[in-house]
């Protein structure tokens, strides 16, 4: 009797091993495989936020995640506008890379794009094996959705989300799924001082701090305090997704992303390769709030954005990509020494300039000098503060300073201390005490130049006339199928185009991954950006 219970009691504490392995297991795929949100802010500059020493305005919802995340203080955007620098955070490369470095090229708003310069809406022809990153985390599991904004300067695809609209939430998803889900903020983009500028203020114009580029007078303080009112709408809403995932019992094991697309929505801001125009505010809070410090100085380019997520589940960053993963499995042991930024078209202006920024100093290079910085973007001249500065540089009445950015000829090269002179105001291109500096840097950004193929070097209509046949997408070829052993498996002739399918009845493409059972009815087809979808493959079991 005393054998039988002994064998009793090792069978039931074996049974509790294995089911605490078991469970230990179920943890381990969950802490791999967290749960990832992205706030994305249009047109903010860091100078903004209670986190980065400003306090203008207090953002309780974005103070309470800073607190629990890490402030980053040296976070970049490739381009200082969006579509250019939203190619780069879907991708993990340089729009320069890619050939989207213009603004705009693909136009899903409108059946023209830049008719008076003779450029159409296109889609770039990306280098060999360039996937929206997205991709990866679906074929992994994750239930990808993006409430609302694309704007990757190249037509989307199919392959990309489980869902982009207005509808896209992770409550959406299939039951214990991990998720990816990006919320992208409308109201505080750069039409938003001009749409919203009659609306309440959450703020006096006497609390506002104007910088010395800006003539300080009450146009000028009124627009800055339509941003921050525009702000505070926007916590609000952040706010109320934050307290959804705590609803959910999410909000510990997802780690969050905020950050701004690109730098601010006033003049020499959006669209310029000064700080003002580049640096972002960015926060990631990790999971159970984990973290080894408060303010984190390490360089992050956009670029970075899609390995590191990859790296944070799990997923090996594909070599193509330009980035560095930041953290995760795959963490890149090297650090950024610099930071590269871009600047070529603007809607119908051209200007092309480049620069390279390291810990302590900015070189811009010029390529088109006679062109004064303020360029007659249309869509920016509805700005009040845009108007008034504008009347301003016509009657003479701009202070030295507020001028600069108007300056005719621009200098063909440009270097600041960022350290002493943060708003870049004094350049030192000319001072014999900082010419090795110069020296070193002209070289680094020339390096960089050509080790990326930087295809600002040839013009625009050149690339169209290379991407184009006969002024028209090319077409990804046909699927060929193949039945063996009771199995349907999909190749494409275009060896880095995608395979998406689904039942009749789906409404969401699936990522292809491995071969179908015959028994399945399914549609399917290959994507690729910057071609046509190839056409639809219909397949219907015996």
């Amino acid at each position: 009797m005393g054998r039988i219970k002994c064998l009793i009691f090792i069978v039931m504490s074996l049974s509790l091993f294995c089911i605490c392995c078991s469970e230990e297991k179920k943890a381990e795929v969950v802490e791999q495989q967290p749960n990832i949100v992205w706030f994305v802010a249009e047109d903010q500059s860091p100078d903004f936020f209670p986190m980065y020493g400003d306090s203008t305005i207090s953002l309780p919802s974005l103070e309470s995640l800073a607190q629990d995340g890490v402030v980053f203080t040296n976070a970049y955007a490739p381009v200082p506008v969006c579509a250019p620098t939203r190619s780069a955070i879907i991708t993990g490369m340089y729009p320069t890379t890619l050939g989207t470095h213009n603004m705009r090229t693909y136009n899903a708003y409108t059946t023209e794009n830049q008719p008076e310069i003779e450029i159409p809406s296109y889609s770039p022809i990306v280098p060999q094996g360039t996937k929206m990153f997205t991709e990866y985390l679906r074929k992994a599991g994750y239930y990808c959705t993006n409430n609302a904004k694309e704007d990757y300067n190249f037509k989307s695809l199919e392959s990309a989300w489980d869902v982009s609209s207005n509808d896209g939430h992770w409550r959406n998803r299939p039951e214990d799924a991990p998720f990816f889900s990006v919320f992208n903020y409308n109201i505080c983009h750069e039409s938003g001082i001009w749409k919203q500028g009659a609306n309440e203020l959450s703020v006096s114009l006497d609390a506002i701090q104007v910088p010395p580029y800006f003539p300080n007078d009450s146009i000028i303080r009124h627009d800055m305090a339509v941003n921050y009112s525009n702000l505070a709408r926007m916590d609000a809403k952040i706010g109320e997704l934050i307290d959804q995932l705590k609803e959910d019992g999410l909000y510990d094991n997802t780690i969050i992303f905020f950050y701004g697309d690109h730098g601010g929505p006033f003049p020499r801001h959006k669209r310029a390769l000064y700080e003002t125009g580049t640096k972002v505010p960015m926060v990631i809070k990790f999971p159970e709030n984990k973290k080894e410090q408060d303010y984190n100085a390490t360089f992050l380019n956009f670029i970075d954005l899609a390995p590191t997520v990859l790296s944070l589940v799990g997923i090996q960053p594909p070599k193509n990509m330009q980035g560095k993963a930041l953290f995760g499995k795959y963490k890149n042991q090297l650090t950024s020494k610099y930071i590269f930024t871009s600047s070529d078209r603007f809607d119908g202006m051209v200007d092309r300039l480049r620069a390279v920024r390291s810990q302590k100093y900015k070189y811009i290079k010029n390529f088109n000098t006679s062109q004064s910085n303020v360029l007659a973007v249309k869509y920016r001249e509805q700005m009040p503060m845009m108007k008034h500065m504008n009347e301003m540089q016509a009657q003479g009445t701009l202070d030295t300073v507020q001028s600069l950015w108007f300056k005719t000829p621009k200098p063909e090269e440009e270097l600041y201390d960022l350290e002493n002179d943060p708003y870049e105001l004094i350049n030192l291109a000319d001072n014999e005490i900082h010419k090795d500096t110069l020296v070193h840097l002209r070289n680094v950004l020339r390096e960089w130049i050509i080790e990326t193929n930087d295809l600002g070097r040839v013009s625009e209509k050149e690339l169209i006339n290379r991407w184009l046949v006969n002024g028209e997408q090319p077409m990804v070829s046909e699927l060929v199928l193949t039945e063996k052993g009771g199995l349907v498996s999909l190749e494409c002739p275009l060896n880095d185009a995608t395979i998406i399918w689904k039942r009749p009845k789906d409404l969401v493409w699936s990522i292809y991954k491995e071969p179908l059972d015959t028994d399945i009815e399914f549609i399917a087809k290959a994507v690729r950006i910057g071609y046509v979808d190839s056409a639809i493959l219909e397949y219907t079991s015996d």
